[in-house]
């Protein structure tokens, strides 16, 4: 007898059609899955066998062939299990169907329990545009899927559960409760961190917030303890709050990666990734045999914070310069190809020399000269042009770390930035930008007006300071954010100047 259970396989971020069919026929017993299956799908036989069996349901002692079509498509992990179970059972006449044409996944437990699977929200929205009349999911993933508007998603813990909505065509199930996404969305922030936690640095907290205003690539260099990192993890706080759109995208990249915690819904913060400095290439930038988002996706929308920006190897961090670029990730593979969004604020730090002390008002440096020119090095040219800010953090003199009373709350900083955002957005409406670190060079020429003052400085500092055409590009766009939260019309020779003061210091015009 022939049985076919509709189901959902990942590719990237998105989901892809799936007949999970089962054909069961008198002959020597056998259990073979057919259809492109790796081999977390082929280990679904054994656990399918005793998950039936242990659900006080018949496992049949013929010949059994399941058959995942299209057959060309490559099929991962094991949230097939219990799709192929349902078409094993309606398959023997255990289970009917009222002909209700609904999608299943989930993972199966030997005892019959169903457990979580990544990728629920990417699946739902598949199911979705099947037109599936619903989806059957683990009740952990239940919240997750529920996101998806317009689809009936019933939770089930158990095989048995997962039976008797199949079964009823869902009619009688629960289904899961819609989620309050606006009542998510406006949740006030934690308050674990706040930016007025630092005490003074205000040239540096000016800086990081023409930064986060205009969602620019920032570089922190000073010495240890000066701050760089307690600036860097208060950031999201005072970035403007996610919109629907930007929550569900960033909770599917989540999703796919096993990252949402058990249970959970929507992603509802900034997100904010620091790796250590051993990460490989592809775990920053993503691929891997089958294509996974690296750190720089997990960080789409957020901040992606590099500690010890040199110590990195030199692979992953040359590696960056197409998404930041882009704001995207392609990874291609000999059976697919796969994008991921990869708009993140990138904020690096590093020491001014190997010992950390070059500069430093209180303890001498001890590294010798071409130690501190070999340090630098490991950061290329190119990679450099991509950073719009590059900041020095100075140790905090005594008198300034008694001012925390007198500091601005991150939700001060965050009305500023928020309103410096939504001028930028008026301006950008159907660029497809929503920052002005992401205008392309037509946007800039286009949409970003100098008095003659800042055309003039902007010259001058291009031929003096040998800019490239992408860096003083890059400058205009920082000026632009520098005037939106001043309210300004046009970008001013003020407005040049502070920027090119940003992207600047030292000796030689590199960090330091």
């Amino acid at each position: 007898m022939l049985a076919s259970v509709l189901s959902e396989a990942l590719a990237g971020l998105d989901g892809h059609p799936v007949d999970v069919e089962a054909d069961v026929v008198a002959a020597a017993p056998a259990f073979t899955i057919v259809g492109l299956p790796d081999a977390a799908v082929q280990e679904s036989r054994e656990r399918v066998r005793a998950a039936i069996v242990n659900s006080s349901y018949e496992f049949p002692s013929r010949r059994i062939t399941v058959n995942l079509a299209p057959a060309d498509l490559r099929k991962e992990g094991p949230s097939f299990d219990l799709p192929v179970a349902l078409a094993l059972l309606q398959a023997t006449g255990q289970v009917g169907a009222d002909g209700g044409r609904l999608a299943a996944v989930g993972e199966l437990g030997l005892d019959g329990g169903v457990r979580p699977v990544t990728g629920a929200l990417a699946i739902a929205e598949g199911v979705r545009r099947r037109g599936a009349a619903g989806l059957i999911v683990p009740a952990a993933n239940a919240a997750e899927a529920a996101l998806v508007p317009g689809l009936a998603v019933y939770p089930v813990r158990h095989l048995r559960d997962a039976v008797a909505v199949l079964a009823s065509g869902g009619a009688g199930c629960a289904r899961a409760a819609a989620v309050d996404v606006e009542g998510l969305l406006s949740a006030p922030p934690p308050d674990d961190v706040d930016w007025s936690d630092i005490a003074g640095q205000g040239q540096v907290k000016r800086a990081l917030e023409v930064a986060v205003a205009g969602a620019h690539n920032v570089l922190l260099s000073g010495p240890p303890g000066a701050g760089k990192t307690m600036f860097a993890r208060r950031l999201p706080g005072v970035m403007p709050p996610l919109t629907l759109d930007e929550a569900i995208a960033v909770t599917r990249i989540h999703s796919v990666a096993g990252l949402l915690p058990t249970g959970a819904g929507l992603v509802t913060r900034r997100p904010f990734r620091a790796p250590h400095h051993s990460i490989s290439s592809v775990g920053l930038v993503g691929g891997g045999a089958t294509p996974r988002p690296g750190e720089v996706s997990l960080a789409h929308l957020g901040v992606l914070f590099l500690d010890e920006f040199p110590e990195f190897r030199l692979s992953a961090l040359e590696g960056l310069r197409q998404p930041l670029e882009d704001g995207d990730v392609t990874i291609s593979r000999a059976l697919t190809s796969v994008c991921f969004p990869a708009r993140i604020m990138l904020v690096a730090a590093m020491n001014p020399c190997p010992c950390g002390y070059l500069g430093d008002r209180e303890r001498p440096c001890t590294c010798p000269e071409y130690r501190v020119h070999q340090y630098r090095s490991r950061l290329s040219g190119p990679l450099l042009d991509r950073i719009d800010l590059r900041i020095e953090v100075p140790r905090l003199p005594p008198e300034e770390r008694r001012t925390l009373d007198l500091e601005e709350t991150s939700a001060v900083v965050r009305a500023r930035v928020t309103q410096a955002r939504e001028r930028q957005l008026a301006r950008l409406r159907g660029t497809g930008a929503y920052a002005n670190a992401h205008m392309t060079v037509r946007h800039v020429r286009r949409l970003c007006r100098l008095e003659p003052a800042a055309t003039e400085l902007l010259d001058m500092a291009y031929t003096r300071l040998h800019l490239s055409a992408r860096a003083c590009d890059r400058v205009v766009r920082v000026a632009q954010t520098i005037a939106d939260l001043a309210g300004a019309g046009a970008i001013g020779a003020a407005h040049v100047a502070e920027s090119l003061s940003y992207r600047f210091h030292g000796d030689d015009g590199r960090p330091g």
